[in-house]
């Protein structure tokens, strides 16, 4: 499987996020650099993988953030043997 950071642009993308100082900075960004559905889909994938990490039903799930099971299984996937961000992201929400 081809490496999407190998390339430069995806880099580019990190180094910018890693930039923002405050959550008006991000929220500012997010805005100009993605689609209000492309804010909302990731933003719904961000709440399954947290209720999944709770231990949320796949139901439950579904119906407290409308995304279908398809996307739920897509996160459940990543957040189980991906590249590892849910968890560091979600055990840093934690912590606030």
């Amino acid at each position: 499987m081809h490496n999407i950071f190998e390339q430069e642009n995806p880099n580019l993308l990190i180094k910018a996020l890693l930039t923002l100082q405050t959550e008006a900075e991000c929220r500012a960004f997010l805005e100009d650099i993605m689609t209000t559905k492309e804010i909302l889909d990731i933003s719904q994938r961000m709440a399954v993988a947290l209720q999944l990490d709770e231990g949320v039903s796949t139901i439950k799930i579904a119906e407290r953030t409308g995304a279908s099971p398809t996307t739920i299984s897509r996160v459940n996937r990543c957040y189980q043997y991906g590249a590892g961000g849910y968890p560091t992201v979600i055990e840093r929400l934690k912590e606030e």
